[in-house]
């Protein structure tokens, strides 16, 4: 069972009509997450020797030689796909997955750390380079690519010390994947469009976006995609979230150099580098909320997808769904949206911002039949152990009698320590994939 605490999320509801929403809510994010299996993602593209997405088909039997190259919290699914479809030479994957074994003889497994790198991350990209430079040119690198690949993947123009420090802070300051990650490509030599440098193959990138609107250039920060972003650009980010004076120097050198243009820029749109690229996004948050749709449908509720671009302070997000849903007079509404809110941290409490999400809406849905929850599809909500968390109007009044008081938990960021003493936590564990967050809310 996906859900290690399935029962508990539906005991806790204080009615039938409430246990019976919860036990919907579960089924419903269960049924989400099967859509965006990575190795089913993968292993549909394959047959017959070829790889076929949209219209497109490539004759794998053209090339020498196929390699295998993976980062990101979906790689060991996607790896084992294309390993059961094809002839992998040699190959080497990145996963944040600690006990995970060998997939095969043939591919090398490097355990790396998510979001801040480790030396696993470190060791893991030097392998990657390593094999890349071994491919001739009528060889086929099949790169697979998912969230917390910028992360697992990592072989950074300064220190392993000041990236850790760098990325902790970015990670704290409020900033979004976009600017973390324009920042991350301009302190890298594999990230923003650079891992194509390392070859003269053809490449095949297999992609599961874990950010709004899938621009790859973002994605595990864009290796094999042409970057649109400055070392300038990197630079105002920081500038912007008032980090120059917390920031290494290392990194501020790193990126005045790139500015003065004493360190080349990132490869841009037109470079020849990406002739011989192709880059396919195969699963994302759209699907997941489809199919999340197609789900609520199915157990009888009445359906809305509101967007499957949410972004914007947890928090806030929390009211602005709950004011939409109030919009709606019917009943049996079950509103669905997808996305990856952000938490500017200034307590020192555990959680994610899906877990804030959920807190900041807790009162807001006292004493009514609403059920929230929101969901990370990796099965890890920020720092914390947990998926996300689940709430109903029964939440208050519970919190109430064990004197918990939800905007004290939000003051100090630490939505867990609410949600765990409330036994409404998501618990999954890892769940091998990641295409953003999840809210559902039955009224």
């Amino acid at each position: 069972m996906l859900f290690k605490n399935y029962n508990k999320i539906i005991e806790n509801g204080q009615t039938p009509l409430l246990q019976k929403k919860r036990k919907d809510v579960i089924d419903i994010l269960s049924a989400a997450l099967k859509s965006v299996d990575p190795y089913k993602s993968v292993k549909r593209l394959f047959k017959d020797n070829t790889i076929n997405f949209n219209n497109k088909t490539f004759n794998l039997s053209l090339y020498d030689n196929i390699y295998l190259v993976g980062f990101g919290k979906a790689s060991i699914g996607m790896a084992k796909a294309v390993c059961e479809s094809i002839s992998i030479k040699k190959g080497v994957v990145v996963s944040n997955w600690s006990s995970i074994g060998q997939i095969n003889d043939s591919i090398e497994v490097i355990i790396g750390e998510h979001p801040i790198p480790s030396y696993g991350s470190l060791k893991g990209a030097e392998k990657a380079i390593d094999l890349l430079k071994q491919t001739k040119k009528n060889d086929l690198v099949v790169i697979l690519i998912s969230g917390g690949g910028s992360a697992l993947l990592c072989k950074p123009r300064i220190s392993l010390d000041d990236l850790k420090s760098t990325t902790d802070l970015l990670l704290k300051s409020g900033a979004n994947i976009n600017e973390i990650n324009t920042i991350r490509k301009h302190l890298s030599y594999v990230k923003g469009g650079q891992l194509t440098k390392f070859t003269d193959s053809s490449i095949i990138s297999l992609i599961i976006s874990d950010i709004v609107d899938d621009p790859i250039e973002f994605i595990a920060s864009g290796p094999t995609y042409p970057d649109s972003t400055t070392f300038l650009d990197a630079k105002q980010v920081l500038e912007k979230y008032n980090l120059i004076e917390q920031i290494p120097n290392s990194v501020l050198n790193i990126i005045d150099d790139g500015i003065k243009g004493l360190i080349p820029e990132t490869p841009k749109r037109g470079d020849p580098l990406f002739e011989r690229v192709n880059n396919f996004i195969i699963a994302n948050i759209k699907n997941a909320c489809h199919k999340a749709t197609k789900k609520a449908k199915d157990l009888g509720y009445y359906p809305i997808l509101f967007s499957t671009s949410i972004s914007g302070e947890a928090r806030e997000i929390a009211t602005i769904l709950l004011n939409n849903l109030k919009e709606y007079k019917k009943s049996n509404i079950a509103f669905i949206s997808g996305g990856e809110p952000t938490v500017t941290i200034k307590g020192k409490g555990l959680g994610g911002r899906n877990q804030e999400l959920v807190l900041a809406g807790v009162k807001n849905i006292s004493d009514s039949e609403i059920v929230l929850a929101s969901f990370a599809t990796d099965g890890i909500d920020g720092k914390s152990d947990v998926a996300g968390a689940i709430a109903d109007g029964f939440s208050y009044k519970r919190a109430e009698k064990k004197r918990l008081d939800p905007n004290y938990y939000l003051k100090i960021n630490d939505s867990c320590g609410f949600f765990k003493k409330l036994d409404d936590v998501l618990i999954t564990g890892p769940t091998g994939t990641n295409v953003m967050d999840i809210q559902i809310i039955l009224n």
